[in-house]
């Protein structure tokens, strides 16, 4: 096995569950490698819905909050990686015309230098060289996955500025890159959905590109590939973990693991930030950091 001992990977989400449907077979592939990696989860999911219904009598006897706790306890341990919660109250999808307001003291409500203290805190004490979080959109208009954007961001700012957050102790760190997640990109759905049509199998993506035919491309957004074929398998473990969000059934697991392997064998990355010198594209988060 590999032994990168002195190389750090944090992975800030949302949600409990997130972790294992962005960037998990990537973050799998470096905890396997040595990589110390700790995911960061912003919230509970305590609002979210139960989308299996295999889970209800297990939600009804201990209550939401709970049952996702020990799923994201199974998941972390399928994936290899260390988690820790920021603590934050889930903000829940707000739905309706107009949209009605979010719930008071919820993480997308909160003041931004308040929900970015803990994150500041621990990206001092862990050191990551590299992060990886949402873009700009969140991934997709959740208010707590534009709020991870935002706070990681602002965090990762921080951390480094000693000027900043006095009070949370640590010394100064300065992440050297960070990424966003763009697992779920136009581009690689589109191989996915012609590579199930052409082999005859019903395709998972055709509500998807119909919705996405005015998206922009965002082919120039992947400029980082880590070919994490090899854990996919672990990845749909660790998915299938959080089985209050996970239907074993669903479009998740709808295209055959070998055609995913062999149309598509990479997690991709958008590389946002980088304090040292950079060639692309890549195809290690860790590119230019090794050996250093």
């Amino acid at each position: 096995m590999l032994v990168y001992p002195d190389l750090r990977l944090m992975a800030v989400h949302a949600h409990p569950d997130d972790e294992s449907s962005k960037g998990a077979a990537a973050t799998a592939k470096y905890a396997a490698e040595g990589v110390e990696v700790l995911v960061v989860t912003c919230t509970g999911g305590e609002r979210g819905d139960v989308l299996n219904a295999q889970a209800a009598a297990e939600v009804a006897e201990l209550g939401l909050e709970e049952v996702r706790r020990r799923e994201m306890a199974r998941a972390a341990e399928i994936l290899g990686v260390r988690q820790v919660w920021l603590g934050f109250p889930d903000s829940g999808f707000p739905e309706g015309d107009p949209l009605p307001p979010l719930p008071a003291g919820c993480f997308a409500a909160l003041p931004l230098e308040l929900v970015a203290s803990p994150l500041v805190a621990l990206i001092r004490e862990f050191q990551p060289q590299v992060v990886t979080t949402y873009d700009e959109n969140g991934g997709y208009p959740h208010p707590d996955h534009i709020r991870t954007h935002e706070v990681t961001m602002a965090a990762v700012d921080a951390a480094a500025d000693p000027a900043m957050y006095l009070g949370v102790g640590g010394a100064p760190w300065q992440v050297s890159k960070v990424y966003y997640n763009q697992q779920f990109s136009k581009q690689r759905v589109l191989a996915l959905h012609l590579a199930m049509t052409d082999a005859d199998l019903e395709s998972p993506y055709d509500d998807w590109l119909k919705d996405w035919k005015d998206r922009p491309e965002d082919a120039d957004r992947l400029t980082t590939r880590v070919d994490a074929a090899a854990w996919f398998e672990v990845r749909d473990q660790a998915l299938l973990a959080h089985r209050t969000q996970i239907d074993p059934e669903g479009r998740w697991f709808a295209v055959p693991m070998e055609l995913q392997k062999s149309v598509w064998p990479t997690e991709d990355f958008q590389l946002a930030r980088s304090t040292i010198a950079v060639e692309l594209p890549e195809n290690d988060l860790f590119a230019g950091l090794r050996g250093r």
